[in-house]
């Protein structure tokens, strides 16, 4: 993977934006199909340009219109808000409290800086193959629950081009809800809970719900070879004692401890611990395991979401094919069928896809190709020719399944009017 020079930006973007950026599906996504008339005309955009200048409420008639304002402003960052009662480009012009927010995606933010506290390879902005587990578990926890659980069926996940991902659930009635149910929901997929003073942050009953019996299973699947091979989160004392410091008051007896701190590695000591807590659960009244050893494996390894990009109707997120200012990288879909083999250091930058281009660009004006010919295919198939199209071609999916499903809808209404 090339590197990326902060420096060479705007002159990427100029290219991007010029060539690259897939602008009829963007557009094709967010109209919907044109179901409400001037549902894209209400439709909040926001620009992050050079030196931090923010611009929001910006909004297009058309795709036309949002073809040329991002090519005449290049922003370094673009966001997608609500759709609007009026629209946002005219905001100011409305009578006071008549402006507001009416419909928005259902919206998800998980961001590996809320991880810090359990993960001892990066801290920060930074990330690794060791930690992106967590990104990947994410994804099959909350996904599985919005499908099964809730029924929601159009889910674009986005990795957000440095320390995290996105997820947009587009289905119609789900755009409609309030902000009240979206706090529902995600309560309902909130699990750990408390800040940094809070040592222990989940606490499971004898009763245990379905959807986190179905988390663990996930958590299952990955736990031993990231939280114990490659976190190593058992492997010294301290490391030890945070989370001995999670089990209940006197859970490990002195010759318990000793006994737990004479295994040397990560596995032996947990497979130790599970066998504390089971005994004790046998001998106990209280009961402990395996609530123990879930608790702790949910406060490692559960999703930790931003509530309030997910209940404000009104609040931004990072739009699908931004580029991240600090990386380069561009904010691409995740394919569902392949989650466990996305690895975000190989997403391209726009520095290779802007060079690819120019390689393609110069072979074609090498082999002489026609002028008039060259510009049409420009429009229509440059983003084609570089590594940014398999991405595109997610994308491109996930639009099929929405218009699919609004034609079958058409049909069932159809059908329902005819049913005398």
């Amino acid at each position: 993977m090339e590197t990326f020079d902060p420096a060479e930006l705007p002159e990427l973007l100029k290219l991007y934006y010029r060539r690259l950026f897939p602008y009829a599906q963007y557009y094709r996504w967010l109209n919907y199909g044109g179901v409400i008339k001037n549902y894209f005309q209400h439709r909040e955009f926001s620009f992050t340009l050079k030196d931090d200048i923010y611009i929001r409420y910006q909004s297009f008639n058309n795709q036309s219109d949002l073809e040329k304002e991002m090519q005449k402003m290049n922003p370094y960052k673009i966001d997608i808000g609500a759709v609007y009662s009026h629209r946002p480009n005219q905001h100011n012009t409305v009578k006071l409290g008549a402006f507001q927010a009416q419909e928005k995606e259902l919206v998800f933010d998980i961001d590996m800086t809320d991880y810090d506290d359990v993960r001892r390879c990066c801290s920060s902005a930074d990330i690794c193959s060791k930690c992106w587990t967590l990104m990947t578990m994410a994804i099959r926890i909350i996904d599985r629950a919005l499908k099964e659980d809730f029924g929601f069926k159009h889910r674009l996940w986005v990795y957000s081009g440095r320390r995290g991902v996105h997820c947009w659930v587009c289905d119609e009635s789900v755009r409609k809800l309030s902000s009240a149910v979206r706090s529902g929901i995600v309560e309902y997929l909130s699990l750990v809970k408390g800040g940094q003073d809070v040592k222990k942050k989940v606490h499971l009953s004898e009763k245990i719900h379905p959807f986190v019996r179905k988390s663990i299973n996930i958590i299952n699947k990955y736990f031993e070879e990231y939280a114990l091979v490659n976190q190593d989160i058992l492997g010294n004392k301290e490391s030890c004692d945070k989370i001995l410091a999670l089990a209940p008051e006197n859970i490990l007896c002195q010759d318990h401890f000793l006994f737990f701190q004479n295994h040397h590695s990560s596995l032996q000591r947990w497979e130790h611990l599970k066998k504390v807590a089971k005994s004790l659960n046998n001998i106990k009244s209280d009961k402990y395991g395996p609530w123990l050893e879930w608790e702790i494996m949910l406060q490692y390894c559960f999703p930790r979401l931003d509530i309030n990009v997910s209940k404000g109707i009104n609040h931004l997120l990072k739009s699908p094919f931004s580029v991240h200012p600090k990386t380069g990288r561009i904010s691409v879909p995740i394919d569902l069928q392949k989650v466990d083999q996305f690895d975000p250091f190989t997403v391209p930058t726009i520095s290779s896809i802007c060079h690819e281009l120019d390689a393609i660009s110069t072979t074609e004006e090498e082999k002489g190709e026609n002028k008039a010919e060259s510009i049409i295919k420009h429009r229509t198939r440059d983003y084609k020719k570089t590594s940014l199209a398999p991405y595109v071609k997610v994308f491109e999916q996930f639009l099929e399944n929405l218009d699919k499903s609004r034609k079958g809808e058409l049909l069932r209404k159809s059908d329902l009017q005819k049913d005398f």
